[in-house]
């Protein structure tokens, strides 16, 4: 090693220099603190030994100078001194590493050199395996960024900045256990979805993949939304390991009935807020969470709930109530609860909770991810087009097509095929932006071919709110007791290099049909106040055209784009 000694006695350091020089080390000699510096800076030599009394600079001065200089390297200083008594020798200790009593001993002197020797060797070892951990973790979270935002466009926010939706979802790693996902429905309403995977990081966010393409893909077919929870059960249990699954509340949200449908399943109770009134009511879990059972042992039973306009849904993940101050007391549901029983008023909540939490757990480190969203009631006209749209690009599907699809009895008793159709349309990728209109005209369409047509169902029962109910009773015992019938689908789609087309729809019911002057297709401003009769004057107004052939069983509907 290359060891600096720093004496103003030049006896002293011909000694010790002869004594390193004999253990086989390169000395470098200095005569004063100041001149130790400028050697250590032009020589970096591995181990200093520094007289504590110097002249221009004593030992310690230039001992502080010195570990400025060496910053994160290891430069033992062994100080050389005359002094016996406990402070003094203790104050040798803060300053440098270690002293050395004269006279020297040249025994104990090798063992320290040897010593400080050992530790320089494992200081540097630590500094690379440092660096290595450093640069590994760099590219490490390269990837992670890198996978998230693959991530990202896959299990994106969907319409979550619609005008009526506040949330914050706030991850504790890149990627977050909790998971929201929000997509308006063809037929009107929306579907909202929170999750909590177990665990955090990307384990935990490894399963919101596939469940985020589950959700937006069957719901932009217009699947219900018990389907939607039991194909993502059924893909959860597949892939994720024992012990490993999501804690949700899903949300079907209907802006006409004034009305939400929910499933929860292990997360913490959700509150539901009237506008008017002050009322708040808890909305408790009573399913286990979703990848835990069978497709056989799932229950989709849900709870159903009116909400008159400005009423609010607020939901959370266990993250919000377990969050921890310094002290490890947890957030708790009474501060939760304690926030809406107060005198806020219902725009300033949501805010309320999230500084509270955060003012709750201020620097204290976070232990799960804290996921908070608010769901209000509001008109649907009011809602602007804010699903995400992803970019299309040069992405092509069939111009020129055609196919027919037929339903028999038993296919028309436990099949729902609008989502199928959905698919077939939505291969068209100039249709996809027109999938609202295109599923109320094949649901009306078909709705009608099998009610009126094949179970000879009347509309009237429907004028008022009673009738409804008595009305799908009927209609589900017509439809178990259905013996013969069938339903004809025909799609056509032309287009015109690509910049428009035309898309026809056919709908052929085996009933008898109904006598259909041409008044019944004009909008009547009567039928929009009416429970029933408005289907047909919507289709009217959404189609290019709209005609019924024979006996009235069979009705063609033309859309041009764009």
């Amino acid at each position: 090693m290359k060891i600096l000694i720093a004496d103003d006695n030049a006896s002293d350091r011909l000694l010790l220099s002869k004594i390193i020089r004999r253990q086989g080390h390169e000395v470098i000699e200095a005569e004063n603190g100041k001149l130790a510096i400028d050697c250590y800076v032009k020589e970096s030599p591995d181990i200093i030994l520094m007289d504590v009394l110097m002249p221009e600079l004593d030992g310690k001065e230039a001992a502080k100078e010195i570990k400025q200089l060496a910053g994160e390297d290891l430069v033992p200083i062994i100080f050389l001194t005359s002094l016996i008594d406990a402070q003094s020798l203790a104050d040798c200790l803060v300053s440098g590493d270690d002293f050395l009593s004269k006279p020297y001993n040249h025994i104990i002197l090798k063992a320290k050199i040897d010593a400080f020797g050992r530790m320089r060797m494992m200081h540097a070892t630590l500094q690379k395996q440092r660096d290595t951990i450093a640069e590994n973790n760099q590219h490490m979270l390269h990837e992670q960024h890198v996978a998230k935002a693959v991530f990202d466009n896959v299990a994106h926010s969907g319409c979550l900045n619609a005008t009526n939706i506040k949330y914050m979802l706030s991850p504790l790693a890149v990627f977050n256990g909790d998971v929201l996902l929000a997509a308006r429905k063809p037929s009107g309403g929306m579907h909202v979805f929170l999750g909590d995977f177990t665990g955090h990081g990307l384990p935990a966010a490894i399963g919101a993949m596939p469940m985020a393409e589950i959700f937006y893909g069957m719901t932009a077919k217009g699947f219900d939304i018990r389907d939607v929870l039991r194909e993502i059960n059924l893909k959860l249990k597949s892939i994720l390991p024992v012990g490993f699954f999501c804690c949700a509340a899903v949300v079907d949200l209907s802006f006409t009935k004034r009305s939400i449908s929910m499933w929860m399943g292990g997360v913490p109770d959700s509150f539901l807020l009237s506008d008017e009134g002050r009322k708040l009511e808890s909305i408790r879990s009573h399913h286990l969470p979703l990848g835990v059972l069978s497709s056989e042992q799932f229950d989709d039973e849900m709870s159903d709930h009116s909400m008159a306009m400005g009423d609010r849904l607020f939901m959370w993940s266990d993250g919000i109530i377990e969050a921890r101050n310094a002290d490890s007391d947890m957030f708790g549901e009474e501060r939760l609860l304690s926030i809406f029983n107060g005198s806020l008023a219902p725009d300033a909540l949501f805010e309320t909770v999230k500084e509270q939490v955060n003012e709750f757990v201020g620097e204290s480190e976070r232990d799960d991810d804290t996921t908070i969203i608010e769901l209000k009631m509001v008109d649907e006209s009011e809602l602007e087009d804010s699903e995400q749209v992803m970019e299309q690009g040069t992405i092509t599907g069939p111009s020129d097509w055609s196919l027919e699809y037929e339903l028999g009895v038993d296919s028309l008793k436990h099949f729902n095929p609008l989502p199928l159709l959905m698919h077939i349309m939505m291969e068209v990728p100039a249709l996809r932006v027109m999938g609202g209109q295109l599923f109320t005209v094949v649901a009306e369409l078909f709705s009608n071919g099998l009610e009126h047509g094949i179970l000879k169902l009347d509309s009237s029962l429907k004028s008022t709110p009673a009738g409804f109910a008595q009305y799908y009773s009927l209609r589900q015992q017509q439809l178990d007791n259905l013996q013969d019938g069938f339903i004809k689908v025909r799609m056509k789609h032309n287009s015109a290099g690509g910049r428009s087309g035309i898309f026809s729809l056919s709908v052929e019911d085996s009933g008898e049909g109904f006598d259909y002057p041409d008044k019944f297709l004009k909008v009547p401003n009567e039928s929009q106040k009416k429970y029933s009769g408005r289907g047909i004057p919507l289709i009217y107004s959404l189609c290019h055209s709209l005609e019924y052939f024979g006996c009235g069983n069979k009705v063609t509907a033309e859309i041009h784009w764009p």
